[in-house]
């Protein structure tokens, strides 16, 4: 509730957070959108392979160029200006350094930004959900003993869930189920780069496909995000996946606590305490009025009639025999918010969500059959989809994670819908994210 007072105070004493930024996409692009107006926060550098992209980012979201003009990072610390560089080592390992957002998506390349941003004693926002799920919950161990903050990324829907489940526990409610709404049917498993685009146009706005990584939308269509979200979301709460994972019923916000309950108690859920995402189509193709296709929402239990009665008596969203009740959030506005992750972290030493264990797994599933010496091409691509499992689950049929199915050849035939595992992939054990992942599998087998 005080945040904002207390970046006023460092902004006062011309001491403001000072910040590093890897990955200037759409996600980074809106942070920055933001952080050039927040008081006491600095943007020391910016840093993303293709500078001229980054510039363009800066230009975009409203950066006089006169503030990104700095030709060090120590330039740029001084007068209070912004590097733009390619060099992410030597950005993360600068002194005057507080907080280090990974924001590329990429699930390897996101592993090395933390570990070095561990290293050099930097807190650590992790936008990058996709190497979270991969191996978050051992870089969470290791910021840990550092004495570091590992965060996920305020805006985003796993840290606006977490926020949710928190605000429940805190409370004293048991949590039914926590998740997301999106865009579903059950054939979008199949939907490829060259194929989403026409689905993309039923709901979006986009007038043409140039400048649109249409690899990253197809994530958002075909499941696979939606198992990764949820997947952070398990591992930061504790929430269990369900058996088969998710089941993307259809609901609208208004349906919320009727849909995602126990089947015991008539609605579609495995067990309580789990996570699950509500699709904002029926099963035949139509709309779902008063869907929830971009926000988030909690599923609560009320244990006495007095509660109940409070659930009906304050219009909380409650299923026909009162005992279920919903709190939603419409919508989320990702990088606009992120500034919150970083407040948090470097004023309070605090996560904005964070994982606590290794509870659910993406693995990577066949989209179509697959043939022995297909090379894969990784999460919204055309080979395979990511779908959530258990953790237990995936560690004892020895699945191969999504966020190691890309630039990996195929030992053997896949059928479709199959899960697929390590023994089916050439792989390189000497490869960097391939060991901090075995090594996470290793240390929370148990």
């Amino acid at each position: 509730m005080n945040l904002s007072s207390m970046l006023a105070a460092r902004a006062e004493a011309d001491r403001p957070i000072c910040v590093v930024l890897i990955g200037a996409g759409k996600f980074g692009s809106m942070y920055l959108a933001r952080a050039r107006l927040t008081k006491g926060v600095q943007i020391a550098a910016v840093v993303d392979l293709d500078v001229s992209k980054a510039r363009a980012s800066l230009e975009a979201t409203g950066w006089p160029q006169a503030q990104y003009g700095a030709v060090s990072l120590e330039e740029a610390v001084k007068n209070g200006t912004t590097l733009v560089t390619d060099d992410a080592q030597m950005a993360i390992s600068a002194g005057p350094v507080d907080v280090v957002i990974e924001a590329t998506g990429h699930p390897t390349v996101g592993i090395r930004h933390c570990l070095a941003a561990i290293e050099a004693g930097k807190h650590i926002v992790m936008v990058n959900v996709e190497a979270d799920v991969l191996a978050g919950p051992l870089l969470k161990r290791r910021a840990d003993r550092a004495g570091v903050v590992y965060s996920l990324a305020w805006g985003d829907q796993p840290a606006l869930i977490c926020e949710h489940v928190d605000w429940a526990r805190a409370c004293g409610f048991k949590v039914v189920c926590a998740g997301k709404g999106t865009r579903y049917l059950p054939q979008f498993h199949g939907l490829t780069p060259d194929t989403v685009w026409d689905e993309l146009c039923k709901y979006l706005t986009f007038k043409d496909k140039s400048g649109l990584n249409l690899q990253m939308f197809n994530s958002f269509l075909d499941g696979t995000k939606s198992g990764i979200e949820m997947s952070a979301v398990c591992n930061a709460t504790g929430l269990k996946p369900q058996p088969d994972g998710l089941a993307f019923p259809p609901a609208s916000r208004f349906e919320l606590s009727t849909v995602c309950k126990p089947k015991e108690n008539g609605g579609t859920l495995a067990f309580s305490g789990t996570t699950e995402v509500v699709s904002s189509l029926t099963r035949d193709g139509g709309d779902v009025p008063h869907h929830l296709a971009m926000g988030t929402y909690v599923v609560i239990e009320g244990e006495t009639e007095y509660t109940r009665r409070c659930f009906t008596e304050y219009h909380m969203l409650e299923d026909d025999s009162g005992r279920f009740a919903a709190l939603y959030r419409p919508t989320h506005m990702i990088g606009l918010e992120l500034g919150i992750s970083v407040a948090s972290a470097a004023l309070r030493g605090e996560p904005t969500g964070a994982p606590k264990g290794f509870v659910s797994d993406v693995v990577a599933t066949a989209k179509r059959p697959l043939k022995a010496g297909e090379v894969l091409d990784g999460e919204g691509g055309f080979c395979v989809w990511g779908k959530q499992q258990p953790a237990e689950t995936s560690l004892a049929m020895a699945a191969l994670p999504l966020g190691l199915a890309s630039g990996v050849r195929l030992k053997a035939d896949i059928a479709e819908g199959e899960i697929l595992k390590w023994s089916d992939v050439e792989f390189d054990g000497d490869d960097h994210a391939v060991k901090v992942r075995r090594e996470m599998e290793a240390e929370f087998s148990g």
